[in-house]
């Protein structure tokens, strides 16, 4: 079931989606080489207290998840795509990082995600990122009252494809309101008008994954969280909380 959310509501997850912002922001500014990836979600913790909000990502414990989530953030590096689970690792200059940070507050959820490199950056690794930030800026575009979820679906998927990177097998972004997932399903790649029309109300997390080697296929560690390319390739993930209004698509999670 989809829930329509009110303008009211949609205020209300701005403000939650400003303190996943500034999370980000304090994981990100703390990110350098030697700094472990235990202080990056340290330094997201701090701001999410401060601001009185709670975690969805702590202690959440799906049905194929082994243990409980142990972090505020999900921290995945290099060849990880997504759920790195951070840790005593340290950052090398030019790892290629992916931090993943959600907030609680008053009831209501914000989830975003953002890419960066460590140091010296590889040309190859600024292009994945800034592709993965393009397919993010596509996606949110097709985000518009009149539009079905397969077009935001396309609109990913055609950055994606077009670079010559891979989109992961069965991830995607999702509804999000008073629980982080909620329907409808947003795929990283489908068939324009296909899927549930757009309506005022409806907020939706888009987050492209995007596979530097070209190929879909990843596996899960052994932690039973992190999910890695099969071909051991970099890559990129680039996440906004966005609101569908009657006045076109609205980021909640930015500063």
């Amino acid at each position: 079931m989809v829930e329509i959310k009110t303008d009211e509501s949609l205020q209300a997850m701005r403000e939650a989606g400003r303190v996943v912002a500034e999370a980000l922001a304090a994981a990100r500014e703390k990110a350098a080489p030697g700094v472990t990836l235990r202080e990056l979600d340290r330094a997201a913790r701090e701001v999410l207290t401060a601001a009185g909000a709670g975690s969805p990502f702590l202690d959440y414990h799906p049905d194929w998840a082994p243990v409980p989530f142990p972090a505020v953030v999900c921290t995945s590096v290099n060849d990880a795509i997504v759920h790195g689970i951070p840790g005593d690792e340290r950052l090398a200059d030019g790892d290629l990082v992916s931090v993943d940070c959600g907030a609680v507050l008053r009831g209501w959820v914000g989830d975003s995600a953002v890419s960066f490199t460590v140091g010296r950056a590889r040309p190859e690794d600024t292009r994945l990122v800034e592709t993965a930030y393009e397919a993010l800026e596509a996606g949110i575009a097709a985000a518009v009252v009149g539009n079905r979820i397969g077009d935001i679906a396309h609109a990913v998927g055609r950055v994606c494809r077009r670079a010559g990177y891979g989109i992961p097998d069965g991830f995607g972004g999702h509804g999000i309101g008073r629980t982080m997932h909620e329907d409808p399903g947003v795929p990283n790649e489908g068939r324009p008008g296909r899927g549930m029309p757009l309506r005022h109300g409806m907020v939706l997390a888009i987050e492209p994954m995007l596979l530097a080697g070209g190929a879909d296929e990843h596996y899960t560690a052994a932690d039973g969280w992190t999910v890695r390319t099969l071909d051991g390739s970099r890559a990129a993930h680039a996440e906004h909380t966005v609101a569908i209004t009657t006045d076109g698509p609205r980021i909640l999670t930015a500063l």
